[in-house]
């Protein structure tokens, strides 16, 4: 004779392994490791800086066209 089973621990059992499963693939697809978060980081806030630094002022654009003395 066959064992006898529980459906609803079966059920919960499949339910658990697939979200394991799907936890798994998350985890490789966007997972970071703290020390690759903070170097992106850093990195990001570096080119931000740079590129801030090399903006042009409002006072700087109005001198620029007036130095020039050609209307276009």
């Amino acid at each position: 004779m066959a064992e006898v089973i529980n459906l609803r621990r079966v059920r919960k059992a499949r339910a658990k392994s697939q979200k394991e499963e799907q936890a798994a693939q998350n985890r490789l697809l966007f997972g970071a490791s703290k020390l690759e978060k903070a170097t992106t980081a850093a990195a990001r806030e570096k080119d931000k800086r740079l590129l801030d630094g090399h903006q042009l002022s409002p006072i700087q654009l109005i001198s620029d066209t007036s130095d020039n003395g050609d209307p276009s």
